[in-house]
């Protein structure tokens, strides 16, 4: 069944409605009441029809996860897109899935695919053309196209439960995708429920045997949440530097806010709320790994990812308990070189959101010294890390 989250929904409606900026408001209400209740209702539809055209479906099982956790701009896509090689062991979702999470949407997508190279491949080239005019911009920041592996939590955003909705509207206090372990019982359950049957779709497309493998920063407040849906699940935790991490996310949300024309007082104070969440961010994975030594998990180092891309992924593999081939150290030596040679940089003041490094470091002070953290006072941000904020997502036109 579909999963649909009618309180955010009309939570957001009364939100828009009440904006006080005419551009922001008009866009926002177009999106709500015009966009997602026609986006919503075929996905829900083409969900009812995999169980008549694909009855195969319900055998198949989610097992032992692979979930990517971690402060955006911390490394989760580098790690997730490299991990994303080992194609025979791993499946995961390519943008253009994300935006039909129906197994037929996607069956059908993939026979006009072929179909379309049979012929010459037109609706290839202008597919391509709409990728560069959508995602060119951003990809000075994160690099996105519709066939490059994506964060599951896009494939959620007509169900109205998807953090990327934060970028579209900047309404932290009154919006929570965050926080999914203080949520009700019920209602964790309904969502990780059709978040299951979302992968369930992807395993029996890309095959049943696979093991899912998922990217998503924003889940770094709920890996207690995930463990209690999927206990035999494993992690992979990206820790950064906090003073390299949190000016560069805040940066790129609010560029994406007054893209859409946001008032600046309220940017200013979701940027504040957002700050703040960023210690669960970086504590909670960690301590929930720890208060379960039983799951399995990694901990990966921005420093170590950059520096060494094939050594820090065969680590991961031997804490997770995979074993990697030889082909796939080959893939993996090759995109390592190619990420060394790539060291585009930009440099953010914490002092343009109002943050002190002395600040950062007294609420992180342990981790600091767990992970020997510098002490500066600027520090320089490789302009293509990895992250989930800041950039075009779904309902954007």
């Amino acid at each position: 069944m579909f999963y649909f989250d009618f309180g955010n929904y009309f939570r957001m409606i009364r939100l828009a409605w009440n904006e006080k900026i005419p551009k922001a408001r008009t866009y926002t209400l177009a999106v709500l009441c015009l966009g997602v209740p026609i986006t919503a209702s075929f996905h829900a539809v083409c969900f009812l029809l995999d169980r008549v055209f694909f009855p195969g479906l319900a055998k198949v099982e989610m097992k032992a996860p692979v979930f990517m956790v971690g402060h955006a701009r911390s490394g989760t896509t580098l790690t997730h897109r490299l991990m994303s090689l080992d194609q025979g062991r791993f499946s995961y979702f390519l943008l253009y899935e994300c935006y039909f999470p129906s197994l037929l949407q996607k069956k059908l997508i993939r026979l006009g695919i072929e179909l379309d190279r049979r012929m010459g491949g037109f609706l290839a080239k202008r597919a391509k053309a709409w990728e560069q005019r959508r995602y060119g911009k951003f990809r000075h920041m994160h690099a996105m196209g519709l066939t490059v592996p994506e964060e599951d939590d896009i494939a959620l955003f007509y169900s109205m439960a998807s953090g990327f909705w934060i970028t579209k509207m900047p309404y932290m206090g009154d919006l929570d995708f965050y926080h999914m372990n203080d949520w009700p019982a019920s209602k964790r359950r309904r969502y990780n429920d059709f978040y299951r049957e979302v992968v369930r779709r992807q395993l029996y497309l890309n095959g049943p045997d696979k093991i899912h493998l998922a990217k998503n920063p924003l889940w770094a407040g709920r890996v207690a949440s995930l463990l209690e849906a999927f206990p035999d699940a494993r992690f992979v935790v990206n820790v950064r530097d906090p003073r390299e991490t949190i000016p560069s996310l805040l940066k790129l949300l609010r560029s994406s806010w007054q893209q859409l024309g946001w008032e600046e007082s309220r940017q200013r104070r979701c940027l504040q709320i957002l700050a703040g969440q960023s210690w669960h961010s970086y504590r909670h994975p960690l301590e929930t790994l720890k208060a379960h030594p039983e799951t399995k998990g990694a901990i990966v180092d921005y420093r170590d990812l950059t520096s060494d891309p094939a050594g820090t992924i065969e680590r991961v593999y031997q804490d997770l308990g995979l074993s990697m081939s030889d082909a796939f150290r080959e893939k993996l030596a090759a995109a390592g070189k190619r990420e060394r040679a790539h060291e585009t940089r930009h440099s953010y003041s914490l002092e343009e959101f109002g943050l002190e490094p002395d600040s950062i470091r007294e609420e992180l002070g342990d981790l600091f010294e767990r992970f020997q953290w510098e002490i500066e006072t600027e520090v320089e941000v490789k302009a293509d890390d990895q992250g989930a904020a800041g950039r075009s997502g779904p309902g954007e036109g």
